[in-house]
């Protein structure tokens, strides 16, 4: 990749679903065809190291043995497998057991300037040294948005907190050090403890880095500046400038979106990545990353962005024109670019006909929105109703012609038959309910069974593509929030039916009126617990 020496792809594999070793060679294949030479996958405590049994325990961690043969895998292949872990914050699982209590300061938030905490990373540090032969190590840092408020502060009191992660950073790249790794590390705390919180503004820009904070920040470690929401050069330019006054080396990390709901977000990508690679690039950034993330549960295939992760290495190598990128990715894959990124459909927001062109979690949102409770009601309504039987039409005849991709079609078509029906059900019956128009009910009671029809319909058809692509460990989640969802949906119709049969004069929750909800009635945010309850889980 004549612009950047490491161009590589990173693939989350710690929000429930750990790819299979043979998915991950598919991944290493597919994208080193495309031009990528690394791959970064992005382990909270997804791996197994000496000492530490509840690493990855019950949720699918890869053994050593496991990565040695990914790691071998990709070499062959001019693929660089980098260690992407965590040092500080985002140890969510983890957290969660007991006998790791105390070494948390606050939340997922390690105690800095404990030794136990260093004797933990440490252990860390010589698994990697043992299972990758890369000696580049991402060590995260991100989002440690508490860190110094927890147990550091009833310990040792307020100490200021960029000059207390500054220390902690030397510490862990010293460590690095030990085992031959050079570190790089999100940027986005030290920009957030200098300013009000914040990574960048409202218009996609960031402030300068104090020069009291810059000379914390050891010179041995690679800032990595991640964005994946801007579509403006100007704040692209804007914040790698900042990156670059400090002095330190700068990796850029960009977004190909399926981290939104059960649809990917290729339009998106692109929209953000154009101006993003033309930045880096402008820039003298040497080091790129694509990012996939999986949050809340992985609900999309990342086979779902391969369109997002072929058209931005032809950016990466100044090929724009889309009539080139297109016939590229057909002589690739031997399927039309347009069909692939027709996997977008589902979660596309239309507002007066046209496509909003937002990131949304609009699948996800219709999806799991109360029938009853209906808190998201007010925001779907906000937008056009989406034709979601010609969307399954369509993915039923791409399916026929898309090899080997044929089951993420055949999904996205059992998907959009549930959304049909399912995504204005709740509206619907509210409607009736207040008109108190009984026939009209009864007609909203029957799509009841019939979204229940679909959704077993689309159960299987996820459960396929999970079991394809991923370990069986988080499919435990998805089958509970599915069951969950196909038990509401009865429990609502049974009791429409007894409002009809006059067994009940009332049903409480329809009797509310729907509240605004802020932030666009909330279609932006991926939270299943959020998207389904007002109340505690």
């Amino acid at each position: 990749m004549k612009n950047f020496d490491v161009f590589g792809v990173m693939l989350d594999v710690s929000r429930n679903g750990v790819m299979r070793v043979s998915e991950v060679k598919k991944y290493i294949d597919v994208i080193s065809k495309m031009g990528y030479n690394a791959l970064e996958l992005y382990s909270e405590d997804i791996y197994k190291i000496d000492g530490e049994p509840y690493f990855g325990y019950l949720r699918g961690g890869y053994t050593p043995d496991e990565i040695r043969e990914i790691d071998s895998y990709a070499k062959e292949r001019g693929v660089e497998l980098i260690p992407c872990i965590q040092t500080l914050a985002h140890f969510t699982c983890l957290k969660t057991e007991p006998m790791y209590e105390s070494l948390f300061d606050i939340d997922d938030v390690l105690m800095i300037d404990d030794d136990a905490t260093y004797a933990f990373l440490e252990k860390i540090f010589k698994g990697l040294s043992e299972t990758f032969t890369s000696r580049k190590v991402n060590i995260g840092m991100d989002e440690a948005y508490s860190v110094g408020l927890g147990k550091y502060l009833r310990k040792y009191g307020y100490k200021d907190r960029a000059e207390t992660l500054a220390r902690h950073l030397s510490r862990v790249v010293g460590i690095a050090e030990k085992y031959g790794f050079t570190c790089h590390m999100w940027s986005d705390m030290f920009f957030r403890l200098s300013g009000n919180g914040k990574y960048f503004d409202e218009n996609g820009e960031s402030k300068p880095i104090p020069d009291r904070i810059r000379d914390l920040i050891p010179e041995n470690v690679a800032l990595t500046y991640w964005d994946y929401t801007n579509c403006s050069s100007k704040a692209y330019d804007n914040i790698l400038g900042l990156h670059k006054d400090l002095g330190r080396e700068v990796w850029f990390a960009g977004g190909a979106w399926a981290w939104r709901g059960f649809s990917p977000n290729n339009a998106y990508s692109l929209k953000t990545m154009l101006p993003g690679i033309k930045s880096a690039v402008k820039n003298g950034v040497r080091n790129v990353l694509i990012t996939v993330w999986g949050d809340d549960g992985k609900d999309c295939s990342f086979s779902a962005v391969l369109p997002s992760l072929y058209a931005i290495s032809r950016f990466a190598e100044g090929q724009y024109k889309t009539k080139d990128i297109k016939a590229g990715f057909y002589d690739l894959f031997g399927i039309k670019y347009d069909d692939f990124i027709s996997l977008d459909l589902p979660g596309l927001m239309k507002l007066g006909g046209k496509f909003t062109g937002e990131w949304n979690c609009y699948t996800k949102n219709l999806f799991y929105n109360d029938c009853f409770l209906g808190f998201l009601d007010n925001g779907i309504k906000t937008y056009d109703r989406l034709p979601f039987s010609a969307y399954a039409r369509k993915f039923r005849r791409i399916a026929k012609t898309a090899g080997e991709y044929a089951y993420l079609f055949d999904e996205a078509a059992k998907l959009s038959d549930f959304l049909e029906v399912k995504s204005y059900l709740g509206i619907e019956t509210r409607e009736a309910y207040k008109s108190e128009d009984k026939q009209k009910l009864s007609e909203v009671v029957k799509k009841y069974a019939l979204a229940e029809k679909k959704l077993v319909a689309f159960t299987d058809s996820l459960r396929k593509l999970w079991f394809i692509e991923n370990k069986p460990h988080g499919w435990e989640v998805q089958e509970a929030r599915l069951g969950g969802l196909r038990a509401r949906i009865a429990d609502c119709k049974r009791r429409l039916e007894d409002y009809l049969d006059g067994k009940t004069d009332r049903i409480e929750e329809l009797e509310e009126e729907i509240l605004p909800f802020g932030y666009r009635d909330r279609l932006y945010y991926n939270r299943y617990r959020e998207t389904i309850t007002r109340g505690n889980m």
